[in-house]
């Protein structure tokens, strides 16, 4: 079963949730420094990692799939947010120059159409990020995270899924080797279980990242989706 928004939203809401959110972003602006002046949408439930690039993109955008149900930015975090169908998304071609997915492929009706639609709207030059839980790690089999729902997935596995829809992997990426504990000693302990975690047991990760380009030489270009159902919510300050 797919985590939905509101298990995702209440998850971030914890110290857990908070401690969880800043591992994964110290790797995902590792990869993405600096996106001034870029396209940018997050896919799934990116809210809590967007915020890394809301205020250099131009255009920031939230998409949650319809069958995780609506969500919002947090409170104090203004930007866009819509809730569509995954294989038909509401935008034209080549909309994006990054798209980071998380929370997203796990919880995917139907994986390699879901990339077929990124690769749609993602612009020629531009990168797909995934975040998705790792099989061989603890938090894939903890339901009362978001990261214990859904499909878990080995690097080999997204690499596959990727090369069937026409990207190209850039490069792979481990994070969150922080036990899926509430204890807050353990959670205080976060960042030296981080650097400790990936220099002795780098399967042992929470999650995987790979970023991907697209392959335009790998296939026809593909056909747009019919578009569906479109929700927009602008959550503005105060």
């Amino acid at each position: 079963m797919a985590a939905d928004a509101h298990l995702a939203a209440d998850f971030y809401g914890t110290a857990r949730g908070a401690v969880t959110a800043r591992l994964l972003r110290a790797r995902l602006v590792a990869i993405w420094p600096d996106l001034r002046g870029r396209s940018v949408l997050g896919l799934g439930y990116a809210q809590p990692y967007l915020r890394l690039w809301r205020d250099q993109g131009a255009r920031c955008v939230a998409l949650t799939p319809a069958q995780m149900g609506a969500a919002r930015w947090p409170a104090g975090a203004p930007g866009l947010s819509c809730t569509a169908e995954e294989d038909a998304l509401p935008f034209p071609d080549l909309a994006f120059d990054h798209i980071l997915l998380v929370h997203g492929l796990e919880a995917a009706e139907n994986a390699p159409r879901l990339l077929r639609e990124l690769w749609r709207v993602l612009r020629d030059e531009g990168r797909l990020l995934i975040v998705a839980p790792n099989r061989t790690g603890l938090w894939a089999y903890l339901e009362s995270t978001p990261f214990g729902h859904g499909q878990p997935y080995s690097h080999g596995q997204v690499g596959r899924l990727l090369a069937n829809t026409m990207f190209r992997v850039e490069r792979r990426d481990a994070a969150l080797y922080l036990p899926p504990t509430k204890r807050r000693v353990v959670l205080r302990g976060s960042p030296l279980l981080e650097r400790t975690g990936r220099r002795l047991a780098p399967a042992l990760a929470g999650v995987i990242l790979t970023e991907a380009v697209k392959d335009v030489y790998a296939g026809l270009p593909v056909r747009p989706a019919p578009r569906r159902r479109l929700v927009l919510a602008e959550a503005r300050a105060g």
